[in-house]
């Protein structure tokens, strides 16, 4: 195709020729400038008519407006949706979490049936609506007090499981002197050096000289000392009125104030003081007053048969 361009005097000319591919370049960008000037021309059209209220179309706005609307309900109720078995999913958690507080606050001494802040409900699913964002609103907020309930609870639980952890390493169980058998026991005998009938206070570990004594239980050197019937003496307050002495060491390796744990070495078998041979005498004190140590000691299965034994009496 030739095309010939002059102007209106004929003075210039200018000569195009076209073939095939630029023709249909030239159709295909004509059709696409068409079709962008329809699209504006529709849309210039289409606002300016909802604008100035030209009959019917209002009703087509109506229309587009309620699709619109359809479209974002239920994009929400899908949203509303994943968020409601979400939450569903976190209260059997915490119905889970509220069987693990009520085994572990049986544990602690507590009333299980305390644990449980709130009762037991249904599914936030289950009702004659569907829910809405006031109803999940509501779940949630109700799932956070009681999430903050259980913490407070839980809470309680772990202290009172420290405080029993604490009050278990202050009381006088481990043995003071290892793999040994048990020499005389708690309560009346012949007294080895007036063969008289006497109170025996403790109970006695026969041990080779040397060998190590360790703290029964946790707490501060209340006294070391020799003392004239116990000998080289170590006296340990646990707290709760409850003390223990260790008597006849040879050796003393703690000082009064020092804070001694549990299974500390604190002492050396001997035989000093009031004593026909090397062990150790052990007592174990109430408000000052001499207990049985096997009820402290009865844990350990080296004392199970300690009071139906008829053991070589050492003082």
């Amino acid at each position: 195709m030739h095309i010939i361009i002059t102007d209106a005097w004929l003075a210039r000319t200018q000569a195009m020729h076209l073939n095939g591919w630029k023709l249909l370049a030239a159709a295909c960008m004509a059709s696409l400038m068409l079709m962008l000037g329809s699209v504006a021309a529709y849309h210039w059209v289409f606002l300016e008519g909802i604008r100035q209220g030209w009959p019917g179309f209002a009703s087509v706005a109506r229309l587009v407006q309620r699709d619109q609307a359809a479209l974002q309900d239920a994009h929400m109720r899908a949203n509303i949706d994943a968020m409601a078995r979400r939450l569903g999913e976190m209260q059997a958690r915490m119905l889970q979490i509220d069987s693990l507080g009520e085994r572990v606050a049986g544990l602690a001494g507590l009333n299980p049936a305390e644990v449980r802040a709130t009762p037991g409900s249904g599914g936030l699913l289950v009702g004659p609506r569907p829910l809405d964002m006031s109803d999940l609103g509501q779940a949630m907020d109700q799932l956070d007090r009681s999430a903050t309930e259980r913490v407070d609870w839980l809470t309680v639980i772990e202290s009172r499981l420290f405080d029993q952890t604490i009050q278990r390493s202050l009381i006088p169980t481990e043995l003071p002197v290892k793999d040994v058998e048990l020499g005389s026991r708690f309560g009346l005998r012949i007294d080895p050096f007036t063969g008289q009938q006497a109170m025996h206070t403790g109970v006695d570990f026969p041990a080779d000289v040397g060998t190590p004594i360790v703290a029964a239980a946790g707490g501060v050197v209340l006294v070391q000392e020799f003392h004239p019937a116990y000998g080289h003496m170590v006296e340990i307050d646990h707290g709760n009125n409850i003390s223990t002495r260790y008597a006849h060491a040879s050796k003393v390796l703690v000082k009064k104030g020092d804070i001694v744990k549990r299974g500390d070495l604190i002492a050396e078998v001997g035989s000093s003081g009031r004593s026909t041979g090397p062990h150790l005498h052990f007592e174990v004190l109430v408000a000052g007053v001499p207990q049985n140590p096997a009820r402290f000691l009865a844990s350990n299965p080296t004392v199970a048969n300690l009071r139906a034994q008829s053991p070589p009496h050492r003082h």
